[in-house]
């Protein structure tokens, strides 16, 4: 049954970002990203690997090409059918015009096709935006 992530599994996301952000900081002149995602998808019993294989071939470089930078991805140990993942946004509005223009993509609208075509790889999706802190390391 699929749980809610915890608040350790998103403290752990959120440490592991700023490693990435302090590298994105020092070796570019570009503003850090202030606003952060953490995505959970639940996928049907034996479809997560089909899920890995959509992400590692096609997802996250689509999200790279509409602006969303791939921070993580994670595999919770007790939740075999879910993936949780982080993306950087530079802002909420940056972040629904990215994700707009992803869903609207057709090389994304067959991706999507090619990856269900024998049934749905992903039931449920919970996304939680997140905003570091004055006092994180990470501005």
């Amino acid at each position: 049954m699929f749980r809610q992530p915890t608040t350790l599994v998103a403290l752990a996301l959120v440490t592991l970002s700023l490693g990435w952000a302090a590298g994105f900081a020092q070796g570019s002149k570009e503003k850090t990203p202030m606003i952060y995602e953490l995505r959970t998808y639940t996928s049907p019993e034996g479809k997560l690997p089909e899920l890995h294989a959509r992400f590692r071939d096609h997802t996250l470089k689509l999200f790279e090409k509409h602006g969303m930078s791939n921070v993580v991805y994670l595999v919770p140990n007790e939740q075999p059918n879910t993936l949780v993942y982080l993306l950087a946004h530079d802002s909420v509005e940056a972040r629904n015009a990215s994700f707009d223009a992803f869903r609207k993509d057709p090389e994304w609208l067959k991706v999507k096709a090619e990856t269900e075509a024998n049934g749905p790889i992903v039931t449920k999706v919970d996304s939680v935006l997140l905003t570091p802190t004055d006092y994180s390391p990470m501005k």
